[in-house]
């Protein structure tokens, strides 16, 4: 979310109708989230100034780790040298931290794509919108869900009752610090991830959606302390032991 949601705002900047302006003290505590949305704090740094040039070699983009050549237009201007520097920033400062750690593992390689991508420098901020927002397409429609075997069949469906929310195992990357509550696209996905956690014997989808939409399940060792709930299903594994307690 804050990955796309600063790249969104790239974009906007390079486009804009004063032309491209670059951010020249770019740094995370320049931002902050709004309602979901990343805002810059502070535009007392920002200029649409683009270094002049007469060759090509006078339009290097240098940064601590890597240097860039650009070519110098016919207007005597670095071509793009401010989206660039926007985009590599975005980079090494967010990219860099967020991208490879919490996406699921069928989509890790369009992310690490964008990485490499931006880390060279091969696309400019339109081609990175493009593929943030192919991800994300993804991510929501759960396309990114390879053809497996069905595995919520070797579970029994208890409608009308929800466990009670307590503290459980963790797992990575939790939406609680007391257990495990995960992003999920359907209750097949949900058992996949259960049948994937050697703790988990049971499984809700809850009422909270993330920020895609996409609802939130919460995974339990033991599916004890069962309350009635008319909108709420559980769903545990076919096991001895749950069959023995049911």
């Amino acid at each position: 979310q804050i990955c796309l949601s600063l790249v969104k705002l790239l974009f906007y900047l390079a486009h804009s109708p004063l032309g491209s302006i670059v951010l020249l003290d770019f740094q995370p505590r320049q931002f902050v989230m709004v309602d979901g949305n990343l805002k810059v704090t502070d535009m007392d740094d920002a200029s649409t100034e683009e270094l002049s040039c007469k060759e090509d070699n006078e339009c290097t983009l240098d940064f601590p780790t890597k240097s860039f050549p650009l070519k110098c237009s016919a207007v005597g201007k670095c071509e793009g040298i401010n989206e660039k520097k926007n985009l590599f920033n975005a980079y090494r400062y967010f990219f860099t931290y967020l991208l490879p750690h919490s996406a699921p593992p069928a989509l890790r390689p369009f992310l690490s794509d964008i990485l490499n991508a931006t880390g060279d420098l091969q696309y400019g901020i339109n081609e990175t919108l493009k593929a943030f927002e192919k991800v994300l397409h993804l991510y929501k429609s759960g396309l990114y869900l390879q053809k497996r075997p069905l595995l919520l069949k070797d579970y029994i469906s208890l409608k009308g009752f929800r466990t009670v929310e307590g503290e459980d195992y963790k797992c990575w990357p939790s939406y609680s610090h007391l257990g495990c509550l995960l992003s999920v696209h359907s209750a097949e996905e949900a058992a996949t991830i259960c049948n994937s956690q050697s703790q988990c014997q049971s499984f809700i989808i809850t009422q909270r959606r993330t920020w895609t939409g996409r609802p939130l399940a919460l995974f339990q060792s033991s599916p004890t302390d069962l309350i009635p709930d008319a909108n709420a299903v559980v769903y545990i594994k076919r096991s001895a032991s749950s069959g023995e307690r049911l």
